[in-house]
């Protein structure tokens, strides 16, 4: 499949080729079955990070957050609706910098809420500060 796009299982990390004209159709992982692209961020560890951030055939948009940031608390709703908004060409996942200090570390995160966008598994693109959801929308699709 010379076209496929790469997407990786949430739940058991396999890589799926899936044809651009099937990612709106709701596309299944073809190992454990669990839906590939949700309209909801995932949520990103060690884990899981590297595999999301640089084997994804699709652009990657991760919110850098902590629980304890009020800012972040009060963008997560409109980052839930900017997956929505987005699904499915662009995947959107938060990593907590309190939980994944290494990663924060990694990126150079020193404030949040920051928002990187990786594509072909390089950073594309990197914003602070609370957005709201159209505002999230509108400079993802800038940077794509």
């Amino acid at each position: 499949m010379p076209d496929a796009i790469l997407a990786v299982c949430p739940k058991c990390l396999a890589l799926n080729r899936v044809l651009p004209g099937r990612l709106d159709s709701g596309p299944v992982c073809g190992k454990c079955r669990t839906l590939l692209l949700s309209p909801h961020p995932v949520v990103l560890t060690a884990a899981n990070f590297d595999v999301f951030t640089a084997k994804s055939g699709l652009p990657v948009l991760v919110d850098f957050w902590a629980p304890w940031c009020a800012p972040c608390r009060s963008m997560a709703p409109a980052f839930e609706q900017a997956a929505a908004m987005l699904h499915p060409r662009v995947i959107l996942a938060k990593c907590d910098t309190q939980e994944e200090q290494g990663i924060a570390s990694r990126f150079g995160i020193q404030s949040i809420p920051t928002l990187l966008l990786f594509q072909g598994g390089r950073e594309k693109a990197r914003a602070s500060g609370a957005r709201s959801a159209a505002d999230i929308v509108a400079w993802a699709r800038q940077q794509l």
